[in-house]
């Protein structure tokens, strides 16, 4: 069985999806991939059986409709989980960054106010590795990140983790015109 989701190394989908794997008790390879459409041809090519995706990553609503109606894909599972606590990290040599990097969907996570000027990557990971090449001056990725490095980089906000819906898309539909939901959920203590 193989999983195929965002990658690269390190970042929060590869680190969901492999405990998704081991909390299912699956025995499955984890492909990462740069573009989720990438995925969705993977899916329809049998070189995969499953895609994972949060479902507050900017190409979401696109990769649902167009798994759909384009690749024959559809949403088979999903969950909630925590991510890795984030961090706006800059570079030591930096005493006063202009421009911060982020991944759009944590733009929200933070007052990033103090950065005028904004860049978009495709993952926070990407976002690591531009700080330490010296490509950004900040940059909003993993708090661990800036624990391993802590001579080159410094931690000028703490985000702590939140809980995020995660989406599990598959060859075969499981909903069928009716919903398919949780029914010994947690949520029903609350009701």
């Amino acid at each position: 069985m193989r999983f195929v989701t965002l990658g690269p190394s390190g970042n929060n989908h590869e680190m969901v999806t492999r405990k998704y794997i081991k909390l299912r008790g699956l025995d499955a390879e984890v492909i990462l991939i740069d573009d989720f459409f990438e995925g969705l041809e993977m899916l329809r090519s049998d070189a995969a059986d499953f895609l994972l995706q949060v479902a507050v990553h900017p190409d979401c609503a696109s990769v649902v409709a167009r798994g759909h109606f384009e690749f024959g894909v559809h949403v088979v599972d999903t969950f909630i989980s925590p991510s890795k606590d984030l961090a706006v990290i800059t570079r030591k040599d930096v005493e006063r960054p202009t421009a911060l990097a982020l991944q759009p969907a944590t733009e929200a996570y933070a007052d990033l106010s103090a950065w005028p000027e904004k860049i978009a990557v495709s993952s926070i990971m990407r976002i690591a590795e531009g700080l330490l090449s010296g490509k950004y001056e900040s940059g909003l990725t993993t708090l661990e990140f800036a624990q391993k490095h802590p001579d080159k980089l410094r931690v000028d906000i703490t985000v702590k983790s939140l809980d995020d819906p995660w989406i599990v898309f598959g060859k075969k539909r499981v909903a069928n015109g009716e919903p398919v939901i949780w029914p010994d959920s947690p949520v029903l203590d609350q009701f």
